[in-house]
C-alpha cells in the first residue's frame, strides 16, 4: 500500500505502549513502507490515580478522550485493552481487530511468595476491582480487602510499604511486562473469573472499510468470537465497574462454552453459570447466560448494587 500514514492512539502508561508498539510491529510486517506514528493521549483514568475506579464512573475511563481523538481524525486507530472498552461504542466507531488473546487469568503476587490457600486467615489483599474483591471475599470472607492502584511496579512497592500480604493483578499486563518472576501462582478460573476481554487488545476504527481492510490481517477470529460472546453478556446485564460481574469464553472442539458470574460487593452472594454451543452462535450465548443468571437472582443483585 503506497503512501501509506497510520497514526496509532494510545494511553501512555508503560503497559499501554508496550501493547501499541506491539501493534505497530505487526502492522510494519504487513505495510513495510507505511510511515506508522504512535500518539499518547491522556484518559480520566490516567488523571485520577488516587480513587477506585468504581468511585470515579467505572465506563469508558480509559478510552473517552482516545475516541474523541479518533472522531476528530487526530489519529487513525486505536489501541485499548479490551476490558477497558464499552460495550456500547460511540456511534462512527467499530472494533477493527481483537488480537490473540494473552493469558486471561489473574495472578497473586505475595509478600512472601506464599500461595492463596495458605494466605491467613485475617490477610490483607490490595486491589481496586470489585470483581475479584467479591469473588475473593466469597471464598475468604474473612479477608481485608484495600483500594490499591497504579502500574505493577507501583503496586509491588505499595504492597510492601502499606505491610499487604498479597495483591492481585491481571496475567497479561504483567506478562507482556516481562515481570513474570514477581508472580506467586496463577489463579484458576474456578477461583477467579477475569473480566470480559482480559488478556485481548482491541483495535479500534472509525467505520470505513479502508481501515477495517488495514487492520482486518491482525484480527483473531477465536478470540474475536470468545470475547464477543463475553461482551455480549455484560451488555445485556449493563454491567460497569460498579457491580462485581465476569465471564471467561473459549472454542474447543468446535464449541464455544462461557461461564459467567454476577455477585454481591462483599461475596456474600455470588452466581455462576455456563452454557456452550456453536461458535457462529456467540453473541447469543452470551445473552443465553445473561438471561439465566437474571431469573437464578442476579436481577436482584443488580438492583441493590445500583439502588434500583
Amino acid at each position: 500500500m503506497e503512501n501509506l500514514r497510520i497514526r496509532i492512539g494510545t494511553r501512555g502508561s508503560a503497559l499501554a505502549l508496550k501493547q501499541t508498539y506491539w501493534v505497530k510491529e505487526q502492522l510494519k510486517k504487513i505495510y513495510p513502507d507505511a510511515k506508522i506514528e504512535v500518539i499518547c493521549i491522556k484518559t480520566k483514568g490516567d488523571k485520577i490515580t488516587d480513587a477506585p475506579l468504581a468511585k470515579i464512573g467505572g465506563k469508558g475511563l480509559f478510552v473517552k478522550e482516545i475516541e474523541e481523538a479518533l472522531l476528530s481524525e487526530r489519529i487513525d486507530l486505536a489501541v485499548h485493552s479490551l476490558k477497558d472498552v464499552t460495550t456500547d461504542l460511540p456511534r462512527g466507531l467499530c472494533l477493527g481487530a481483537i488480537t490473540e488473546r494473552e493469558d486471561p487469568r489473574d495472578v497473586l503476587i505475595s509478600k512472601e511468595n506464599i500461595p492463596f490457600s495458605k494466605l491467613p486467615e485475617d490477610a490483607i489483599l490490595g486491589t481496586s476491582s470489585l470483581r475479584r474483591k467479591a469473588q475473593i471475599l466469597h471464598l475468604r470472607p474473612k479477608f481485608t480487602i484495600v483500594p490499591l492502584r497504579g502500574n505493577v511496579d507501583t503496586r509491588i512497592k505499595k504492597m510492601r510499604e502499606k505491610n499487604l500480604d498479597a495483591i492481585i493483578l491481571a496475567s497479561a499486563g504483567i506478562r507482556r511486562m516481562g515481570l513474570e518472576e514477581n508472580i506467586t501462582e496463577y489463579l484458576p478460573l474456578d477461583v477467579i473469573l477475569p473480566a470480559i476481554g482480559q488478556g485481548a487488545l482491541a483495535i479500534e476504527i472509525r467505520e470505513e472499510r479502508n481501515w477495517k481492510d488495514i487492520v482486518s490481517p491482525l484480527n483473531h477470529l477465536p478470540t474475536a468470537l470468545a470475547t464477543m460472546a463475553e461482551r455480549a453478556f455484560l451488555r445485556r446485564l449493563q454491567g460497569g465497574c460498579q457491580v462485581p460481574i465476569a465471564a471467561y469464553a473459549e472454542i474447543k472442539d468446535s464449541r464455544l462454552s462461557i461461564v459467567g458470574m454476577v455477585a454481591e460487593v462483599e461475596g456474600r452472594r455470588l452466581l455462576r453459570q455456563k452454557i456452550s454451543g456453536l461458535p457462529d452462535e456467540a453473541e447469543a450465548l452470551g445473552i443465553a447466560l445473561a438471561d439465566s443468571l437474571l431469573k437464578a437472582g442476579a436481577r436482584e443483585i443488580l438492583e441493590e448494587v445500583y439502588g434500583r
